[in-house]
């Protein structure tokens, strides 16, 4: 079952009414980042160095094609019961951008993050308090909560 929006943004710390939709939450950009290194996924995973992007003067971030990084603004906490999807908003793809993510596990809190695809081949422009993608909850029956370490990423002080 998919949980409605104000059931979701109890949630969800630091939102606005205007981010409550019928079936989740809109999820904001809180950081982007540009990759800089080559990242090794094995047993001794390596991450990426990463550099932050600044919004321009006008508060607008001016982003060619290529991946970036995102973390959200908003704390999610995902309840013992539940997983999160996100998604991307549909003007977003309209734009020639993409959000991907992974799933959010049963007991998860953080600031998460998304890989953002600018496949526009002039780029785009996004605000920096801009509405990218939706978060929705769908009921799950967990045997255990997540505790990997990205629990509490974005929030603690090395993350």
């Amino acid at each position: 079952m998919i949980w409605p929006g104000k059931d979701v943004a109890r949630f969800i710390e630091v939102i606005s009414d205007r981010q409550i939709q019928p079936n989740g939450v809109d999820l904001t950009i809180g950081e982007i980042f540009i990759f800089e290194s080559r990242g090794v996924l094995s047993e001794n995973k390596v991450l990426p160095a990463m550099r932050r992007v600044e919004p321009d003067n006008d508060g607008y971030y001016t982003l060619e094609q290529g991946c970036y990084l995102v973390r959200y603004r908003e704390i999610v906490q995902i309840p013992k019961n539940a997983i999160g999807l996100v998604f991307p908003r549909s003007s977003l793809q309209r734009m020639g951008a993409m959000i991907y993510t992974s799933v959010w596990d049963s007991g998860y809190r953080g600031r998460g993050v998304g890989l953002l695809a600018v496949l526009n081949k002039n780029g785009i422009k996004i605000h920096k308090d801009a509405r990218i993608c939706q978060i929705i909850f769908i009921t799950a029956k967990s045997s255990r909560l997540y505790s990997g370490e990205y629990y509490l990423e974005g929030i603690k002080q090395d993350t």
